[in-house]
């Protein structure tokens, strides 16, 4: 089957920083589908994973969301079957979906959207998967819950913003706050359904203080250690913040007075380590695409890069790496 990938961690702008090439089709385990892709995102793990992890040998092959239909099934499969259109955001331990076949846990696998195609659908999952567990696992707000309470979310324009202040202001009472500084990125984090737009370039300390807003839940989803003091003096005691970035240093101990609760979200986590909740993210991603279907969810895709290309998947990344994306950027699959 045709793949894209890399030999070598590096910048995009490197010679064969990504090249195309023939892999094995993928040999399914007993809860494995085989899927054929048709569409697939580009989101900041793809690029850390580029950039930062050398393959042990041979070409790694990268990508953490796919939408597709369902081609073959393995032995233990008990919630698809062959021709059924998936979607799903992957297991960072298992090869990726740039690909034309992509093997993956039915567990973690979702109905598509009807409404959206391919290349959309694959816009949605890591993103709505990391933003759901974030907002009621790792924070533990309840659906229909947060009356009277607020919520920063810190980088509302990004992939995971985009879907985090959706599902807040239409599955919670929470006031949504989110933060943009371009207009165009303002404008989105609006349309998005925040209640209050501020801008992460300037104090959000005194802008909160301005909209006589304290938080009690923080999702702070990029520029974390920038903003950690700001966090601390804003947040309420008792509050909690919940991260999703890879800050160098990150000193807690600050917020002891206020009592504060302090988690990470990694959506890979259930799947690395096939925890006994693992299928938790088969029944959400259904969720979402019902959400999508009956318009409760907007799509958060903004741009699509065309077929699946070395020269399309490199200005992908290169716009991801950028730091200026809005929303999801996705590209069509391979054409057969």
């Amino acid at each position: 089957m045709k793949a894209i990938g890399y030999k070598k961690a590096g910048p995009i702008d490197a010679q064969n920083a990504l090249i195309e090439f023939e892999a094995d089709t993928p040999k399914l385990r007993p809860h494995d589908l085989l899927v054929e892709v048709r569409g697939i995102s580009v989101n900041p793990v793809d690029v850390k994973v580029r950039a930062g992890q050398s393959p042990e040998s041979g070409t790694k092959i990268i990508g953490y969301d796919a939408a597709g239909v369902v081609h073959q099934v393995g032995s233990e499969v008990s919630k698809f079957n062959v021709g059924d259109e998936v979607f799903y955001a992957g297991d960072i331990t298992r090869p990726g979906t740039n690909a034309e076949l992509h093997a993956v846990d039915e567990r973690i696998v979702g109905k598509k959207p009807k409404s959206l195609g391919f290349a959309e659908a694959a816009g949605i999952p890591l993103t709505s998967i990391t933003a759901w567990e974030l907002l009621f696992d790792s924070l533990g707000v309840e659906e229909g819950g947060g009356n009277g309470e607020s919520l920063l979310i810190i980088g509302g324009a990004g992939g995971v913003g985009s879907i985090l202040t959706q599902l807040a202001n239409k599955l919670t009472q929470l006031t949504v706050v989110a933060t943009a500084s371009r207009p165009e990125t303002i404008a989105w984090v609006e349309k998005m359904g925040a209640d209050h737009v501020i801008n992460h370039r300037e104090s959000l300390v005194e802008q909160l203080k301005s909209l006589d807003i304290q938080p009690r839940y923080v999702a702070a989803l990029t520029g974390t250690e920038g903003h950690f003091s700001a966090i601390i003096e804003l947040v309420k005691p008792r509050g909690h913040v919940a991260f999703i970035d890879d800050p160098e240093t990150l000193d807690i101990k600050s917020g002891k007075p206020k009592a504060l609760s302090f988690s990470w979200e990694f959506m890979f986590a259930r799947s690395m380590f096939e925890t006994d909740d693992i299928d938790q993210q088969h029944k959400l991603l259904n969720r979402v695409s019902e959400f999508l279907d009956d318009g409760t969810l907007l799509s958060t895709v903004n741009r699509n890069f065309g077929e699946l290309s070395v020269s399309t998947l490199t200005q992908a990344h290169r716009e991801q790496e950028s730091g200026r994306a809005i929303g999801k950027n996705v590209l069509d699959g391979f054409t057969n």
